[in-house]
């Protein structure tokens, strides 16, 4: 699927909304935490897959088969760590905890992007970055209970995984980042198949998941999978970044959950960071596309 660069930009908003239920879907399933992730990313891998094959068909090639890759194999592993670690972090903490703290992811993507994909970092990232992190930390102090702590650990883990992601999924050829989040899907609901066995959900949580499956993890990642090519790994991490803003309000309004005052400045700091930083660039790109068109007339 070749999408203008506009378009991508869209793509990663709903990506991010739809990432943004996650906390209180998770929440309302009554299941241990490796169990959720496992069937989610089951069912997801159905959605995927069927996917693949339509646009395999579209594309006219002569086979719809998955061509497993070393690299796809990577990714697929750090995919499966970064939704597990997230589900888990949502069973230890709050949903505002773990989604913030995910979002350290930025700051991995912009250290490593430069030797594995060779885009240069600008100023203006780095100083989008600087206010995420700011704000991270101001949600960060005021936690001080230890089983807390141990679940904004998780969910660092979690961000620097998802890092991983960013960065694996833009080395994929195009048109192969969906079949990543595939194998990753798979290889996910493999490790958790002996704790999916341990136990059966109720009927409201394997509704629950069902809807983890198509919404907040399935359609999501074809959306980000399919943007990703037009935009830099940077810009792939920090424009989805609305996605700490939503989540704790879902939680709050359907499940009562409320986000500590120190969260909610922190929330607003990172968002409003983000879409500064995106309006300036969107400047910078047009009065570099009006000067050329002036040298070219």
């Amino acid at each position: 699927m070749n999408i203008s660069r506009k378009k991508s930009i869209v793509f990663l908003v709903l990506a991010a909304v739809l990432w943004s239920t996650g906390g209180i879907l998770i929440k309302l399933v009554d299941w241990n935490p490796i169990a959720i992730a496992g069937t989610r990313s089951g069912v997801s891998a159905i959605l995927m897959y069927f996917y693949i094959i339509k646009k395999n068909k579209d594309s006219k090639l002569l086979s719809p088969k998955i061509k497993l890759t070393k690299i796809k194999f990577l990714g697929g592993c750090v995919y499966a760590a970064t939704v597990i670690l997230f589900v888990l972090g949502n069973k230890l903490t709050t949903s505002a905890n773990v989604i913030l703290l995910q979002y350290t992811a930025p700051i991995w993507v912009a250290l490593f992007s430069g030797y594995f994909l060779k885009e240069k970092v600008k100023k203006g990232d780095w100083i989008s970055i600087f206010f995420v992190m700011s704000g991270m930390v101001l949600f960060f102090v005021g936690d001080i209970n230890t089983g807390q702590m141990i679940g904004n650990f998780v969910s660092v883990l979690s961000g620097f995984a998802l890092a991983g992601v960013v960065i694996l999924l833009k080395l994929q050829k195009e048109g192969s980042a969906v079949e990543m989040t595939f194998v990753g899907n798979i290889i996910t609901l493999i490790v958790s198949i002996p704790f999916i066995l341990w136990s059966m959900p109720s009927t409201i949580s394997i509704i629950g998941i069902i809807l983890l499956g198509i919404f907040q993890l399935g359609l999501s990642y074809i959306l980000y999978s399919e943007a990703i090519f037009n935009v830099t790994a940077v810009e792939a991490i920090l424009i989805p970044v609305i996605e700490p803003l939503l989540n704790p309000i879902w939680v709050f309004l359907f499940n009562g959950e409320k986000p500590s005052l120190m969260a909610i400045i922190g929330g607003m700091i990172v968002v409003s960071s983000v879409v500064i930083r995106n309006i300036i660039a969107n400047k910078k790109n047009k009065s570099c596309d009006f000067k050329y068109k002036e040298s070219t007339s």
